[in-house]
């Protein structure tokens, strides 16, 4: 019986996410969420929390699934960064690409809209994002930079990560988010080859 709740609690925080995925959180109201889960609204209270709760535990649950995706691409850095590099878009590319997924990043969407969140909300949003800086400096940190060329690439390949789901849902084809990345690898390959630096095998 407990195996079955824990099961609808993750059914109802998947639908959840999918909703303020789809909607942004804005545009989302607790009656959005009563519909995309199942729940009334007293269960919603109850069992989730109120609409700032869910939203924090639905982009938690974002920010985990994704980032163990991108912790596994970037675990080859060492040995090759710009393969660990390219698979790290790739993480992002496919779920872009997948049909089944609504368009957008909910990480990208919720830090755009921070001036319009609650203070706890906008606050969990930037600690959110600081953590993806955090994977990315540790990867180029570990790949070979220094300390201030990892910092630099990090905001900049964070960045780009981010425009790569704003772009697509602004209608930006495959093919036009591919060479926004091959820009980014082009500039990285270069960075691991600079003078003093150990080659760095490209993959």
């Amino acid at each position: 019986m407990a195996g079955r709740k824990q099961f609808d609690m993750d059914t109802a925080l998947d639908a959840a996410l999918v909703q303020f995925w789809r909607a942004g959180y804005a545009a989302t109201s607790v009656d959005d969420l009563s519909r995309a889960t199942g729940l009334n609204r007293s269960s919603i209270y109850s069992s989730l929390g109120d609409k700032d709760t869910v939203f924090l535990r639905c982009l938690d649950r974002y920010a985990t699934r994704y980032g163990g995706r991108y912790d596994e691409a970037l675990s080859c850095a060492a040995a090759e960064l710009p393969a660990a590099f390219r698979a790290f878009f790739g993480v992002t590319l496919d779920r872009i690409a997948d049909p089944e997924l609504p368009d957008g990043c909910l990480i990208a969407q919720s830090a755009m809209a921070i001036p319009t969140l609650s203070p706890r909300v906008a606050a969990h949003t930037k600690e959110v994002l600081g953590f993806q800086y955090v994977r990315l400096h540790a990867a180029l940190k570990a790949g070979g930079l220094n300390d201030h060329d990892a910092g630099t690439f990090a905001v900049h390949v964070a960045a780009v990560n981010q425009s790569l789901a704003v772009m697509s849902r602004a209608g930006a084809s495959p093919e036009q988010l591919l060479a926004i990345v091959g820009v980014t690898l082009d500039a990285l390959s270069q960075a691991s080859r600079a003078p003093g630096r150990p080659p760095v095998r490209s993959g």
